[in-house]
């Protein structure tokens, strides 16, 4: 969804005369596409290795009915879902500005 968002934004930015909305991001966008691209590819591997990171730290105890594990594992799940249901949110949005 990070790379959908990133492709999107792009094209919409470069052929279709869309404007990014993140006003951190405006600025890289208006002068250079490719550290654009950079940052953003870098946030969307470094978010998708920050959850596999984690999950493997929680997949490792032992003693998996414990209440911190329970809550723990728990919350990484909301966590996921969460920016999951976030990016598919841009990029919905993003696709909308390229339709219309």
């Amino acid at each position: 969804m990070g790379t959908l968002d990133c492709v999107t934004t792009t094209v919409g930015v470069m052929f279709f005369g869309a404007s990014e909305m993140n006003p951190v991001l405006t600025g890289i966008v208006s002068t250079s596409i490719p550290a654009f691209l950079v940052l953003k590819m870098s946030a969307t591997i470094f978010i998708a290795a920050t959850y596999f990171q984690a999950k493997k730290v929680l997949n490792a105890a032992t003693d998996k009915t414990r209440k911190s594990y329970i809550y723990s594992n728990r919350l990484l799940k909301v966590v996921y879902a969460a920016l999951v249901i976030f990016l598919v949110t841009v990029v919905l949005n993003n696709l909308m500005v390229l339709s219309a």
